[in-house]
């Protein structure tokens, strides 16, 4: 088995884009492989499952061990999210074995990007926390158990057909349903309630799918060190504006996996990178220009702070007078 040092460094990138700005790994890592690196579609679904499996422990248990996670909430998603991702691993086992299940793969991954796409739109325009309770409490209602229970079902289904969703979907859902919950017990929450659900999917799409060692161990060679270098840079970088640009990136995957002729996928790529890349680029050579600015100013008052002012030497002065004499 040879090591595709392309695949590595497409995990590399993928890592840091999603330690930098948060977003799902799938929805990188499964249309990069399929477009890219030719990767059949029932191929990375599968190898992206078990490679999503193997990478969302790390983050959660950093989470646990700060007490992040709403745990009943993990509890109820797991309700649903398990047995919707075994269903749903089922399904892709069924059309994974039609003559034209690959494009039918295609098409459902497409579906769920635009999806996610959609939802993190929502959330971005919909995430209102409140600062009352320090602690971020919620209620956990009978009504919203049973909507919590319904959106890890449906989110599982989808993971198990295409392997996208387990991040995005959700966190998206807990903003709709617990607006109270603080930012970082959302994202301890969402990570968490992952992890049972990507392990028996994998599981499952270890037997019934087509994962490739080729293709994995590169792939997690290149995202273990990328997502902690990410996580490195995002304390000095927000990654707004990149997570904006990469909503298009994702975007324009969903609607070529779905069929959208390329001509059409690369002018929305064009067009969005001009309207998002511009803007950063034009902010980069600011803050630069800002940086040096000061570094200039602080250079030329340490300059002036070391010369000798008239008071000093008029101080001076008198100290040398008074000494001749008793010499």
């Amino acid at each position: 088995m040879s090591f595709d040092v392309w695949i590595a460094i497409g995990g590399l990138f993928a890592g840091i884009v999603v330690g930098l700005t948060g977003m799902g790994g799938a929805a990188i890592v499964t249309p990069m492989l399929i477009f890219i690196f030719g990767v059949p579609p029932a191929v990375a679904v599968s190898t992206d499952v078990v490679s999503a499996a193997s990478m969302k422990p790390v983050g959660a248990a950093v989470h646990l061990q700060r007490r992040t996670p709403h745990m009943r909430i993990v509890l109820w998603l797991c309700v649903g999210s398990i047995p919707g991702v075994i269903l749903g691993s089922l399904v892709f086992a069924q059309i994974s074995t039609i003559s034209n299940g690959g494009e039918i793969l295609k098409h459902f991954v497409g579906f769920v990007l635009l999806l996610s796409v959609a939802v993190s739109v929502l959330r971005l325009r919909l995430r209102r926390f409140r600062s009352t309770d320090p602690n971020g409490s919620v209620s956990l209602t009978t009504n919203r158990k049973i909507l919590v229970v319904i959106a890890g079902l449906f989110v599982g289904v989808l993971v198990g057909i295409t392997s996208v969703g387990s991040g995005t979907l959700i966190a998206a859902s807990l903003v709709l349903l617990f607006p109270a919950m603080y930012p970082r017990r959302l994202v301890g929450t969402d990570l968490v309630q992952a992890v049972p659900m990507l392990v028996v999917g994998a599981l499952i799409h270890w037997g019934v799918g087509d994962i490739d060692l080729a293709v994995l161990i590169p792939l997690l060679v290149g995202q273990i060190p990328g997502v902690w270098l990410g996580a490195r840079i995002s304390s000095r970088y927000d990654g707004q504006a990149l997570r904006i640009l990469l909503l298009v990136l994702i975007g324009a995957s969903g609607l070529a996996l779905i069929g959208l002729p390329a001509m059409w996928v690369g002018i929305i790529v064009a067009v969005a990178s001009l309207v998002v890349g511009v803007p950063i680029l034009r902010q980069s050579i600011s803050d630069r220009r800002a940086e040096a600015e000061d570094q200039s100013a602080e250079a030329e008052d340490q300059s002036d702070e070391s010369l000798p002012t008239p008071t000093d030497a008029s101080a001076a002065q008198p100290a040398t007078k008074e000494a001749d004499p008793r010499q």
